[in-house]
């Protein structure tokens, strides 16, 4: 009996193309570490087979360099590893010790004892388990540019392994000076912006996602009292029910309301912004100019002015309730009936206001450069209004501000001035009363800042809160870029 082969039925070239998001970031992640692995690895052989120099460089920094009669940066080699040996005797072991292997931040508190021959209290400071943190992380960091500064040692006695084997000369201090202001003059720019990025930046990360690992709030203040090590406890406490402590419940409620003034606060600007530039820019409008200025004004006011202002102006006694005669009757951004509705609406209105004339200058320079034969050409066909606006216009804007709309969602995720400028975050209601002194208007930025500024201050909980924000954001932002047509069809619109 013959057996035909039936063809397999082909996928179509999207699907085969097409992998879900998590499994490029997994395979990513996967292929960085397998990368480092292999230079690791390759390095260790090289040196393994490399000259005496070489061997000598991967054990005592500057030795390799100094044997080859490049002497400057030889003795700069040997003096950062004397300066680190220094360091991390004198200052940083002590702290990369408590932090890494003693389990906690400090055992000895600030005692309080009566001093006879005083005749007075005196206070006897102990360890600051703040400090020991914050010293134990720059350590850490220190220990890492370290690193890098041996791998360089390592690799620069590598390449003059290789200059010597094809029978180049070898450079001195000053034609090494000449080539990073010349040729490599790229690294000399980015070197300040590199340590500032790491000093004012990673440092502070680190700092903030370690204290999300601790205990460290209104009873465990330092100096007078240490904070210590609590594992993932204060994570489970933020998707806890627990009555007093599990803060499940207010965080679903400020997620919610997130997530829901982002969509419509970055959707209302942008479509109503594209519909006033294109108005503006249709033909036989008048005086386009003058229009145009009048929003740039409106724009070139600071907004925390304009945000103060409108909280004076839409103030129980504010002159909107002196005008429509309903002063003291109507709360625009204190009312607490509806779930607090008419405070969230007014905020988003206000926004509106503040958001609109933006999306407006950027829309109109984009209408302007639409190619006009697309549209010419879709007139011809008998093509109405509405459809050149959905089928050529609309794409168009879509696929250039892709990007742009994902920037302006997580902006306002994250935006807390007009939330905290018009109502602090309030008004208060029994929803969200209990753990973290929310309320009703709160996004999790401004929960955050409440979190550490109220008297019972959680930094715990906020460090929580500000990776659960994190982690909301970068999701947000890598899933819908990659799902953006701008990312994909490039093309398209050149």
């Amino acid at each position: 009996m013959d057996f035909v082969e039936t063809p397999q039925e082909e996928q179509p070239l999207e699907q085969t193309e097409k992998r879900s998001f998590f499994s490029r970031l997994w395979k990513s992640v996967k292929g960085f570490f397998l990368r480092l692995w292999e230079k690791i690895k390759g390095l260790a052989l090289t040196v393994w087979h490399g000259s005496l120099a070489t061997k000598m460089s991967f054990c005592f920094m500057g030795v390799g360099q100094i044997m080859r009669k490049q002497f400057v940066k030889g003795f700069l080699y040997a003096a950062v590893e004397v300066l680190f040996i220094l360091f991390m005797v004198f200052f940083g072991g002590s702290y990369v010790g408590k932090l890494l292997f003693s389990g906690h931040l400090g055992t000895q508190e600030e005692t309080r004892w009566y001093d006879e021959s005083l005749e007075q209290y005196v206070n006897k400071p102990g360890e600051n388990s703040m400090l020991i943190l914050l010293y134990g992380v720059v350590s850490l960091v220190v220990i890492l540019l370290f690193v890098l500064a041996w791998a360089m040692n390592v690799k620069g006695s590598l390449a003059n392994d290789k200059r010597l084997s094809d029978g180049k000369p070898l450079n001195n201090f000053l034609q090494d000076c000449a080539l990073y202001l010349n040729g490599k003059f790229y690294v000399t720019l980015l070197l300040v912006p590199l340590i500032g990025l790491v000093v004012f930046t990673v440092m502070p990360l680190i700092f903030m996602i370690l204290i999300a690992f601790t205990n460290y709030d209104y009873q465990h203040l330092p100096p007078s009292k240490l904070f210590d090590w609590v594992g993932f406890s204060n994570f489970g406490n933020l998707f806890s029910l627990a009555e007093g402590t599990g803060f499940a419940k207010v965080f679903l409620l400020i997620l919610a309301w997130t997530l829901i003034w982002a969509f419509i606060a970055t959707f209302s600007n942008y479509f109503l912004g594209m519909l006033l530039a294109k108005a503006i820019n249709r033909k036989g409008i008048k005086l386009k100019k003058l229009w145009r200025t009048l929003f740039v004004l409106a724009i070139a006011v600071p907004q925390f002015v304009t945000l103060l202002l409108m909280s004076k102006i839409l103030d129980g006694d504010g002159i909107l309730n002196v005008i429509l005669g309903k002063k003291g009757e109507i709360f625009w951004l204190s009312d607490t009936n509806l779930l607090s509705l008419l405070p969230r609406v007014v905020i988003i209105v206000v926004n509106m206001w503040i958001g609109i004339p933006y999306t407006i200058l950027m829309c109109s320079g984009i209408l302007m450069n639409i190619p006009t034969d697309m549209i010419e050409a879709a007139k011809l066909e008998g093509a109405s209004s509405w459809q050149i606006f959905t089928q050529i216009e609309l794409p168009y804007m879509l696929h250039v501000t892709g990007p742009y709309l994902i920037t302006q969602f997580v902006g306002n995720i994250n935006n807390f001035n007009i939330i905290w400028l018009l109502t602090g975050g309030g008004p208060g209601d029994n929803l969200h009363y209990g753990v973290g002194n929310s309320q009703s208007t709160d996004l999790l930025v401004t929960w955050l800042y409440r979190l550490t500024t109220d008297t019972n201050v959680q930094y715990n909980m906020a460090s929580v809160i500000g990776i659960a924000v994190f982690v909301i954001c970068a999701v947000v932002s890598l899933i819908t870029y990659n799902k953006t047509k701008a990312t994909k069809n490039e093309e398209d619109y050149q």
